[in-house]
């Protein structure tokens, strides 16, 4: 009975922290956020803390700025604007959050990103268009060019375990979430694995980070206990290949941000990048492991 009512909690509260990812926008309110988890507003709040390790308000300020921090790295946005979308209606207030976070000012976190970004940029840059998920044929990247595609793709429905940390330790997740998936006969020859990665890890703490490890499910498939339900994709994205160990995974998300995207004439929108794994590191050599780079696109 103590299992089954953890598996509950778990659960509920995992629906909150993807409503809350997914409306940042919104005004998020306790008491709607008590009502997506079934809860009421007193005891949400308390039993938010305990299992989440932050309140519900600390939550929803370090998302905010922490995406406002990817957007200062990877856009042109106004700081005005992107204190406006963290919540800040100020620049004076934005700047105070944002330096007590980054230690940095909005401006100064800017210049020294970007500049990064600029003074490792690659001799050539290749754009292509159109082209679909089910299509896509692996691009090789290498240290002189970037091959991206933009692509639309359609909803993909999921069974998903969360995973907070180093991004370097998500094995175990996985490990439980096939666990899982294996008597559900979830392993079929049109599986396909999936991992959203929301995090960057130059600008949320290690133990803040958020990594969905997700597998495809049929609609017969449903949330239990700390396995979740989501709808991912459903839109464009720039699409680029990463060769090699997951552990370098950072180093192409770096030149796909930091490269490609200044120059493409797009804006990263408000979702998580996904990493299509075509291949397992249970049977492949790590330099011989192949990861789709999926960034999302306004």
């Amino acid at each position: 009975m103590k299992q089954e009512t953890n598996n509950t909690y778990q659960e509920r509260i995992l629906k909150v922290l993807i409503h809350i990812q997914n409306h940042l926008d919104n005004d998020l309110s306790l008491a709607e956020l008590a009502k997506v988890a079934m809860f009421s507003p007193y005891h949400f709040h308390r039993i938010f803390s305990g299992m989440v390790g932050e309140s519900v308000a600390e939550h929803i300020r370090r998302l905010r700025l922490e995406r406002a921090a990817l957007r200062l790295k990877g856009s042109q946005m106004p700081i005005t604007q992107i204190a406006f979308e963290a919540g800040l209606e100020t620049h004076e207030g934005f700047t105070r959050a944002f330096r007590a976070m980054f230690n940095l000012s909005p401006t100064e976190f800017r210049k020294l990103h970007q500049a990064l970004s600029y003074s490792q940029a690659p001799s050539g840059v290749h754009f292509m268009q159109e082209g679909n998920l089910e299509s896509f044929d692996p691009l090789i990247m290498d240290r002189n060019t970037m091959d991206v595609e933009i692509k639309k793709v359609d909803p993909i429905r999921v069974a998903f375990m969360r995973h907070v940390g180093p991004y370097q330790e998500v094995g175990s997740t996985w490990e439980k979430l096939c666990a899982w998936a294996g008597p559900k006969g979830l392993f079929r020859p049109d599986t396909v694995f999936y991992g959203l990665s929301y995090d960057d890890p130059n600008v949320t703490p290690p133990d803040k980070i958020r990594y969905d490890a997700c597998i495809t499910a049929p609609d017969n498939i449903q949330a239990e206990g700390d396995v979740g339900v989501q709808t991912i994709g459903d839109g464009d994205y720039a699409v680029c290949t990463h060769n090699g160990p997951y552990e370098k995974l950072t180093e192409t998300y770096g030149k796909l941000c930091g490269q490609w995207l200044p120059g493409s004439g797009r804006e990263i929108r408000s979702a998580p990048s996904i990493e299509h794994y075509k291949n397992s590191p249970q049977d492949t050599p790590p330099e011989d492991l192949v990861t789709d780079i999926y960034m999302p696109l306004e």
